[in-house]
């Protein structure tokens, strides 16, 4: 092995670091600017009051993440790296740290939280060459216009992306359950196998990163937007999520299969916690766009039994496997952050005692919109959670709101094509 890239995740779930000889990796100083978890997802720096002169943070790799990186020939592995301030503090903001620190709190009361996250994406060809001029990665995205939800021809057609792609997840020992195809053009789901919530952010972080790379080698773009096409079906993240004790016994049942009493509290906490979380699971302003249509993206925190209607889905399964699917987030989220989110708002159900309100039986498409609909909503909600700055972290919760009050500013800078084309020409 020659060379190693040394791996954070920013707030967006973005690979950053940088890539050094093996030989150095025992080096204990090995630096990067703490304000990587600052940083926008157009490169703005929001710079703290703490941190005015742009100060370094110290890097240690987590020895048990390193992995080959399956496009370099076998020269290169990569390894995800803890970090730490020039005290020797952790650093509070770091995405992964958030969420180990979630995954602590459980520990400490001998519950051990298991997930199993579903993601969705879009595949596309790039723009063919037209003008002489070449294909290159700011092309238009052109989806293929056929749906075939659920179909299996679809496989046959992009039979060396994804046999490449499982090919590259089997060697980072990244473990997938399975692939369909999804309702919209181009668009599909994969299934990761159940497991510890750090490892399985790891997995769909790195999952992301080889994606983009298989898609790009096979003249394909792939996108996790939320909601890439209009009109069209919006892409998740769906966490299922269920709590073990240190025996190895689910606790959201009891002895007689029934649900326990936390399995209540955990659905409570994550109905009063979560429209203060949102901003983790609709982190951008193309985020909402995908709540506008509710169809199999559920608008409401009701919770029911094999009820894809409602924004907790209780899947129908034996006992031991007794789980809450959290529909809410969309596949543009950064994996540790939501999960994060998600355990963080069930613990505080759990830990408070919170009773949910009763299941819903019926198709709740026709309930009230009960989440936020504009990221400003949802920012000042989070930022002001005095229950989310107590579990998350201050630090945390007030880097990441200024990083999202950043990105939204960018946004509305820009006009969209239907006040130029459309506005512009009536009013």
């Amino acid at each position: 092995m020659e060379n190693v890239e040394l791996i954070v995740s920013d707030m967006a779930g973005i690979a950053r670091g940088k890539v050094q000889p093996t030989a150095l990796l025992k080096s204990k100083d090995i630096k990067l600017p703490i304000a990587i978890f600052a940083q926008t997802i157009d490169s703005q720096f929001y710079m703290s009051r703490e941190n005015v002169v742009d100060s370094d943070m110290f890097l240690q790799p987590d020895a048990s993440t390193l992995r080959l990186v399956p496009w370099s020939s076998g020269t290169t592995a990569s390894v995800l790296m803890d970090c730490r301030d020039i005290k020797g503090k952790t650093v509070e903001e770091s995405p992964r740290m958030v969420l180990r620190r979630i995954v602590e709190k459980y520990e400490a009361r001998g519950w051990v939280p298991i997930v199993a996250p579903e993601v969705e994406f879009y595949l596309a060809k790039l723009q063919p060459e037209h003008d002489g001029e070449s294909a290159d990665e700011d092309s238009e995205l052109q989806f293929d216009g056929h749906i075939d939800g659920y179909g299996i021809e679809g496989f046959h057609d992009l039979g060396e992306f994804f046999e490449q792609l499982s090919a590259h997840c089997r060697i980072q020992e990244i473990s997938l359950e399975g692939v369909s195809q999804e309702l919209g053009p181009g668009q599909f789901e994969v299934n990761f196998h159940y497991g510890s919530p750090v490892k399985l952010a790891d997995d769909v972080f790195h999952f992301k990163r080889t994606l983009k790379r298989v898609a790009q080698e096979h003249g394909l773009r792939v996108t996790f937007l939320a909601k890439p096409v209009a009109g069209g079906s919006g892409s998740s993240m769906h966490i299922h999520q269920s709590v073990y004790n240190d025996r190895g016994e689910n606790i959201f049942v009891n002895s007689d299969g029934s649900n326990s009493k936390l399995f209540e509290n955990y659905l409570g906490g994550l109905q009063k916690y979560m429209t203060d979380a949102l901003l983790m699971f609709a982190p951008y302003a193309n985020s909402y766009r995908r709540f506008l249509n509710f169809f199999s993206s559920p608008v409401n925190l009701e919770w029911g039994v094999d009820n894809r209607t409602v924004g907790l889905r209780i899947p129908i399964s034996d006992a031991e496997s007794r789980r809450i699917e959290n529909r809410l987030a969309g596949s543009d989220v950064n994996p540790y952050l939501v999960i994060a989110g998600s355990l963080a708002c069930g613990y505080l159900g759990m830990t408070e005692k919170l009773v949910p309100r009763p299941a819903v039986k019926a198709s709740a498409y026709e309930l009230p919109f009960a989440l936020h609909r504009h990221l400003y909503e949802a920012l000042d909600a989070f930022r002001d959670s005095v229950a989310l700055r107590n579990i998350l972290g201050e630090e945390f919760v007030t880097v990441y709101s200024k990083v999202k009050e950043m990105e939204y500013r960018m946004f509305q800078s820009r006009l969209t094509d239907w006040e130029r084309n459309e506005l512009a020409n009536i009013v």
